[in-house]
């Protein structure tokens, strides 16, 4: 029998007595679905899928989309990107390690990506956590005055500019990456497409200013924003099992990945992504 279970009073909902690979019903799915928009992350543990049955049971929720590092793509499945320190041939099979600063996904997309589905082949003993927050929450608790300032405000996502912050160990963005990188507004406040509720969005590659805003405003402003959402009664620790399924919607929440020893354990995940509903 299909059980719904919140994860936390605030945030997410475990789904149990479901086999991902086998049938799911119209009206079980719908029921999984709305949970997803409500509560923002799914949670389907014990799971066991091929690489076909999670690009298959991903298109339930919408258009599957492929926007990074191909190079890191599953052998056969496009779709599919491979998140490992594992390595064939002396090289490496996935992206060791991404995403360890708050964040939303593809936030430096025009059109950034509707959701993400991340499923656990291997994980190391320890680490390699991730934690999720719950925007609408979020926004939901700042004070009236807050939500009346940040109304019509919009944050600008520079890629160029974070490179150096979320990944220092790599090389500077070339020429061609900074042409190509061009610097994206978005709404403070999302109105999600199917919900209609105000999610806060304030994460995703750092936001390093607020359009037509002085610095020396912009600044203060996002970061009282970012810590006030990442505040402990928003977010959710995932500890991560092998056979693990989490589904999040970057239209209403962030993340951030832990770190792990990745010398001396085994990691090994597939994520597939969901398009943005245009």
């Amino acid at each position: 029998m299909l059980e719904l279970i919140p994860i936390t009073e605030c945030i997410g909902t475990e789904v149990r007595g479901l086999d991902v690979a086998g049938y799911i019903s119209d009206q079980d799915f719908e029921r999984i679905y709305q949970a997803w928009i409500d509560r923002t992350i799914l949670l389907i543990r014990g799971q066991e899928m091929t690489p076909a049955e999670q690009v298959k049971f991903t298109r339930r929720f919408g258009e599957v989309v492929t926007y990074t590092r191909s190079q890191f793509n599953a052998d056969e499945f496009p779709e599919i990107l491979v998140l490992s320190n594992l390595t064939r041939d002396g090289k490496p099979i996935g992206s060791a390690y991404s995403g360890r600063v708050w964040h939303s996904d593809g936030a430096y997309l025009s059109d950034p990506p509707a959701g993400s589905m991340l499923y656990a082949r291997e994980v190391p003993p320890v680490g390699g956590d991730t934690w999720y927050g719950n925007m609408y929450a979020a926004y939901d608790a700042l004070p009236d005055h807050v939500k009346d300032r940040i109304a019509d405000l919009k944050v600008v996502i520079s890629r160029v500019q974070s490179r150096p912050y979320n990944y220092p160990d790599r090389p500077p963005p070339t020429e061609r990456e900074r042409l190509e990188w061009v610097d994206v507004a978005h709404p403070i406040v999302k109105v999600h497409d199917v919900s209609g509720r105000k999610a806060l969005y304030v994460g995703g590659n750092v936001p390093w200013r607020i359009e037509g805003m002085p610095e020396d405003e912009s600044r203060p402003l996002i970061t009282f924003l970012q810590e006030f959402a990442t505040m402990p009664r928003f977010t959710y620790r995932h500890r991560w099992r092998a056979g693990d399924i989490v589904l999040w919607d970057n239209r209403s929440a962030m993340h951030m990945a832990t770190p792990y020893d990745h010398v001396n354990h085994r990691r090994l995940m597939h994520r597939t992504t969901l398009a943005a509903v245009l």
